[in-house]
């Protein structure tokens, strides 16, 4: 899984907006706002989070530590 912290920095290494990561992983931009609002892991469908996950994989960013401890992001230029 993936905090809402590794989505909002993964966002910011990116310079997406989440109205970008919502047209990129077709999910709602409310719904992006409101798992980033959360602590931790978001509390929702474990689809919505393996689709923006793997949306933000495929553009580079690479998810490392755990998500409940040591959180981290990095982007991976190919």
């Amino acid at each position: 899984m993936l905090s809402s912290g590794q989505i909002r920095a993964a966002r910011a290494l990116l310079r997406w907006t989440a109205d970008d990561l919502a047209k990129e992983s077709v999910i709602g931009v409310a719904t992006i706002r409101r798992l980033e609002l959360q602590d931790g892991v978001p509390k929702t469908n474990t689809n919505t989070l393996v689709l923006i996950k793997k949306t933000l994989e495929r553009v580079g960013i690479e998810f490392i530590g755990d998500p409940d401890n040591s959180p981290g992001v990095r982007l991976i230029i190919k």
